[in-house]
């Protein structure tokens, strides 16, 4: 759902990094160059942002209120 903080195979800090990939992607830009702009050159990093699927928004209505 949410991008994790660090990549699962290497440990490297990731999540600071979603949001300019994110924007990068959605005006048009190559995944591959972005990544290399953004200083991913491990695969294990670059498959991290690649097969994410943000869900966040599908699921939250269906979270339960619990301040009751």
């Amino acid at each position: 759902m949410l991008i994790p903080v660090r990549c699962w195979s290497c440990g490297k800090v990731i999540a600071h990094k979603y949001q300019q990939f994110k924007e990068a992607i959605e005006s048009g830009k190559d995944s591959g160059e972005t990544l290399n702009e953004l200083g991913f050159d491990r695969y294990c990093c670059r498959r991290m942002f690649v097969g994410h699927i943000d869900l966040i928004d599908e699921v939250a209505p269906f979270s339960i209120d619990r301040q009751q």
